[in-house]
């Protein structure tokens, strides 16, 4: 890890307002760096946090000291050490913040628990499906619902719900037990699994089998349904359509994901 364990010898932010803070946190030992959802937490040994939310255009670089990236983006934070540079560009929501700040952050104060931090069990999950306030929801939407899990994107819900069999437009109080535990397995099983893969959904053999037919570029094997509208899903051959769900292009196979009203035929 670039940061965890080690003190920084310099913190510099780009906006004035954050620049009082620069003082506070040069010097100080990095004790985590986790994720929030699509927000980030720097811990530091000052029981001080830098929080930071990359929308949708920042992003994170880490090189060795001395170096910087090759990009045209703006500079918004650098965080280093003796090691290390951790640079975030063109994110435009950073913060500050003390312990007791954390619990009344608007953002934070309102997301569900975060699939890769906080690790929720799959009983845990299962439980939140069955609450009143996102029973009815239907998947498509609530899996990008921060209230309901922190961390899961749009390729991440089409992946989850045609590894799970369910179609978009199912909800939870449609399933039966063995389907919402099955769900939730799939998704600590996926976010774990795009996590440690820089985003390769396909299991390994499958993935294997892919390269092996030639498909070597990332985007050739690294899904079974997002981003794949009239091609083969990989576990039936059916083709995999596309519609609009949750706001948003929903990717997903006909046949491994029957539609709600055909659930129990």
């Amino acid at each position: 890890m670039a940061l965890v364990g080690r003190t920084t010898n310099g913190v510099d932010f780009e906006f004035k307002r954050l620049r009082r803070f620069e003082a506070l946190l040069t010097g100080q030992r990095v004790i985590a760096v986790e994720t929030r959802g699509k927000a980030m937490l720097t811990r530091f040994a000052n029981d001080w946090f830098i929080y930071s939310h990359n929308q949708l255009y920042g992003r994170w670089y880490v090189c060795p000291h001395g170096e910087t990236p090759n990009t045209r983006r703006q500079l918004r934070l650098a965080i280093r050490n003796r090691d290390y540079n951790a640079l975030l560009y063109s994110a435009s929501e950073i913060e500050v913040l003390a312990r007791q700040d954390l619990i009344k952050h608007p953002f934070l104060a309102r997301i569900g628990p975060d699939i890769l931090t906080e690790k929720p069990s799959p009983e845990e999950i299962v439980g939140r499906l069955q609450l009143k306030r996102f029973r009815n929801r239907q998947l498509a939407g609530l899996l990008l619902d921060q209230q309901f899990l922190a961390g899961l994107g749009n390729y991440l819900r089409a992946e989850i719900l045609t590894a799970a069999g369910l179609h978009p437009l199912c909800k939870p109080a449609d399933c039966n037990r063995r389907q919402l535990l099955n769900l939730a397995r799939t998704i600590i099983r996926l976010t774990r699994r795009s996590y440690r893969t820089g985003g390769i959904i396909n299991p390994p053999g499958l993935v294997k089998r892919l390269k092996a037919q030639g498909k070597l570029a990332k985007e050739e094997h690294r899904f079974n349904s997002y981003n794949r509208a009239g091609q083969a899903c990989h576990v039936c051959g059916h083709n995999i359509e596309t519609s609009n769900a949750g706001g948003r292009k929903m990717y997903f196979c006909p046949y491994c994901q029957p539609q709600p009203s055909k659930l129990w035929t």
